[in-house]
């Protein structure tokens, strides 16, 4: 069986790619071999560049906290990203599906892999559960993957720093 790709690993890769550009296209290859992307064509640095736009593109999903504007903004991204679905065993690892034409540069395959897995996202765990960490001086987008949905920090450190200091204000 093959999993399918177009889900929570495609919005962890929007979020390390958003959060630790990669500085080189080699750095680009590496973190999408690292979520298990398969790269068909040689990346270039015009790659970098459109997949750094599109994630400018794709924060302002992130940002947006109604849900309708979500959803709109999202499908704009999805407009210009996705191809009807089609069976494929493109790299003799098994038949999955494909939301992209075949042979597209990196770019077009981030932004089609990263804008549906974003939609099955909030689609099937609800559309609030993209944010901004709410720790004071910090502003990292997080995606809930939580069982509770209810994820307000963009990481454990946050959560506590923010409990501490909560914790201190009452103690004064």
């Amino acid at each position: 069986m093959h999993l399918n790709p177009y889900g929570e690993d495609a919005v962890r890769l929007a979020l390390s790619l958003v959060t630790d550009p990669p500085a080189t296209d080699d750095d680009l290859v590496a973190r999408c071999l690292a979520y298990d992307l398969v790269i068909e064509l040689p990346v270039t640095a015009w790659d970098r560049q459109a997949t750094a736009e599109f994630l400018a593109e794709w924060l302002t999903v992130i940002d947006a906290t109604v849900p309708a504007e979500r959803a709109r903004r999202l499908n704009d991204l999805l407009r210009f990203a996705s191809a009807y679905p089609r069976l494929t065993d493109h790299a003799d690892d098994g038949w999955h599906i494909h939301y992209r034409d075949p042979d597209q540069p990196l770019a077009s395959v981030l932004r089609t892999l990263i804008s549906v897995g974003t939609a099955l996202h909030l689609a099937g765990r609800g559309i609030h559960r993209l944010g901004r960490c709410a720790a004071d001086g910090c502003a990292r987008p997080y995606a809930d993957f939580s069982r509770t949905g209810k994820q307000t920090y963009c990481s454990p450190a946050c959560a506590n720093r923010s409990a501490v200091r909560r914790h201190r204000a009452r103690a004064r």
